[in-house]
């Protein structure tokens, strides 16, 4: 079992036009809250990620925000965290975001947050790390995502063991029990060879 204390959460920085998005970035922050799970996010006030971080906050929950220094310029900072990192950049922020996090969810966003995923999820596929990733399919949301890559592997550009690497569910409750119970994948062959 992965013992989950921290958690960094993708989401978008517009709340966006679906509701079922933005309840459920409150529901979850309720039970991150409920299970003492320390949000690690981008720091924002605004959108799904203010959302999610003023649930945790609003019960009793511990909240780290990551920020590089030209976005808290910018005044989309949230100052009322339980932690506040600044950054130099967008690189070293993602890079603090992975050491600091136990295992990562995608919850709806747009370009940023589908370019977090994909580097955290290669960052798995190449053995950087070894932490669970978990897709929060809220209301159909990633359906599309979901077909895409399904046909990448019927096309043979990713393999089905790396296909099963990104961890869905629509329910938060059934998406945390199943990184909890995710096996860790061994380092590829190839890589290590390279690194030898």
């Amino acid at each position: 079992m992965n013992e989950l204390k921290k958690i960094c959460v993708f989401c978008g920085s517009s709340s966006g036009n679906d509701l079922a998005i933005t309840d459920m970035a409150v529901k979850l922050g309720e039970i991150f809250a409920a299970r003492n799970i320390t949000l690690i996010y981008g720091a924002a006030k605004i959108g799904v990620m203010g959302t999610i971080a003023k649930s945790v906050l609003d019960n009793n929950g511990k909240v780290i925000g990551i920020i590089p220094e030209f976005l808290k310029m910018k005044e989309v900072v949230h100052l009322g965290l339980s932690e506040l990192i600044t950054t130099q950049n967008m690189h070293e922020r993602k890079l603090k975001m992975q050491e600091a996090s136990d295992g990562f969810i995608a919850l709806p966003g747009g370009m940023g947050t589908l370019e977090e995923l994909f580097e955290i999820i290669t960052w798995l596929q190449l053995g950087l790390h070894k932490k669970p990733i978990g897709l929060l399919n809220v209301n159909g949301f990633y359906n599309d995502l979901i077909n895409l890559l399904e046909n990448m592997v019927r096309k043979g550009f990713l393999s089905i063991e790396n296909y099963n690497l990104l961890l869905v569910d629509s329910s938060p409750i059934q998406l945390l029990k199943k990184m909890e119970e995710f096996k860790r994948p061994e380092v590829p062959k190839w890589l290590n060879k390279d690194r030898a």
